[in-house]
């Protein structure tokens, strides 16, 4: 199977910018270390009142790939204390044009 495009989008409340960043980096250095990564960037909203201030974008070799990364407990125990603070939205995507 092709390669497939994680975008996962963070609402993050205000004041609240420097920490999300902190959580991102714990969640992408554990990333680097899984089978089937490739890359990820991070985006930051340039317009004020954006619903969603930070988007992650991740490239992984298989859906497979990113499932085992997620259902890991040491995924889960490193994402618990953020689930609530910085709700986001992962899903998996194929590129069908170009």
């Amino acid at each position: 199977m092709a390669k497939v495009t994680l975008i996962n989008p963070f609402e993050v409340p205000q004041g609240k910018e420097d920490e999300c960043l902190a959580f991102w980096e714990k969640v992408a250095e554990y990333m680097r270390r899984q089978s089937g990564f490739i890359s990820t960037k991070l985006h930051k909203a340039v317009v004020p009142g954006a619903k969603f201030h930070f988007i992650n974008v991740a490239e992984w070799e298989s859906p497979e790939h990113f499932q085992k990364a997620v259902e890991n407990g040491e995924f889960k125990e490193l994402v618990a204390p953020y689930m609530t603070v910085f709700p986001h939205y992962p899903a998996l995507y194929k590129v069908i044009r170009t």
